[in-house]
């Protein structure tokens, strides 16, 4: 058979193979739109684990993306990124076959749809107390009908490997909404809040449940009056058919908490991971002089 022959060949094999897979993305081979295997986990009751992104760094984001962490959540709430910084970060994730989440500084339209149509493909709400805050940070996630997310970009269907056409049809199935109970008060409004449609996940702020759980006078919860809680928050999301989660601060507590029922569980993050292994160097190396506090996210 000649080269010729052999290209024409192969080119009537590959026209037949793409009609019986169907039509293709442009510019994107035979992949088509990706789907979210974090909210398929959650929904089939199966336990994720993930951690925190503090130092927003490049080559350590793409480290951790290949390591097999299920998702990868860029603490925007806390750290003092840009939005171009953020989206390469959202982009290595994705790029690495992870799921790459934000934690935006609050639960407002802005926030909300800058960071989806930088490429993330989810958001973790903090502070959410009421059903209104928590159908505003839903709305804010989804396209019409569903929500009131504007309509633009281009980042984001690159991070799906989609066509803009594609993204915008399917979006609201892929994106991840994670709310975050994180007072009293929003352990109060739980039931109410966690049977929304489209409140994918919970997830809990140990600390701050801890602090704003605080008399006038300053005193802290005990750990039994703080365990409560959260013992609460868990019961809650089994009723109504929410998975719930917490940030966990080293991997056999995460365990512990999977074995409880929650799904949505943060092992610390890589600031933590790198200044315990920094640590525990130092211990052997100069064992008289003791850790200090550096950085615990």
């Amino acid at each position: 058979m000649t080269r010729w022959k052999r290209t024409a060949l192969n080119i009537e094999l590959n026209i037949e193979n793409r009609k019986l897979r169907g039509p293709l993305a442009p510019g994107y081979g035979d992949q088509r739109m990706k789907t979210n295997p974090v909210k398929t986990k959650l929904q089939s009751g199966e336990p994720t684990f993930g951690t925190w992104l503090s130092l927003g760094n490049l080559h350590a984001t793409r480290v951790f993306a290949r390591l097999g962490w299920d998702w990868l959540t860029l603490d925007i709430e806390h750290g003092p990124f840009d939005w171009s910084q953020a989206a390469a970060i959202f982009a290595a994730i994705a790029d690495a076959g992870c799921v790459p989440l934000a934690r935006v500084p609050e639960g407002s339209h802005h926030y909300i749809k800058r960071v989806l149509d930088a490429g993330a493909w989810g958001i973790v709400v903090p502070m959410v107390d009421t059903v209104e805050q928590a159908k505003i940070a839903i709305a804010a996630a989804k396209y019409p009908p569903e929500g009131n997310r504007s309509v633009g970009g281009g980042m984001h269907a690159m991070n799906f490997a989609a066509t803009a056409g594609d993204y915008y049809q399917q979006a609201n199935d892929e994106i991840l909404v994670v709310l975050q109970t994180e007072s009293p008060q929003g352990v109060e409004n739980a039931e109410a809040i966690y049977s929304l449609p489209g409140c994918d996940a919970i997830f809990i702020g140990p600390n701050d449940l801890r602090f704003q759980m605080r008399t006038p006078e300053g005193t802290f919860p005990t750990p039994e009056e703080h365990e409560a809680k959260i013992q609460r928050v868990i019961e809650i999301g089994k009723q109504v058919g929410t998975p719930t989660g917490i940030h966990a601060m080293d991997p056999r507590a995460a365990l512990e908490r999977a074995e409880q029922g929650m799904q949505f569980i943060a092992v610390g993050s890589e600031l933590r991971m790198m200044t315990q292994s920094a640590q525990d160097a130092l211990k052997l190396l100069h064992p008289e002089e003791a850790a200090e506090d550096i950085a615990r996210y």
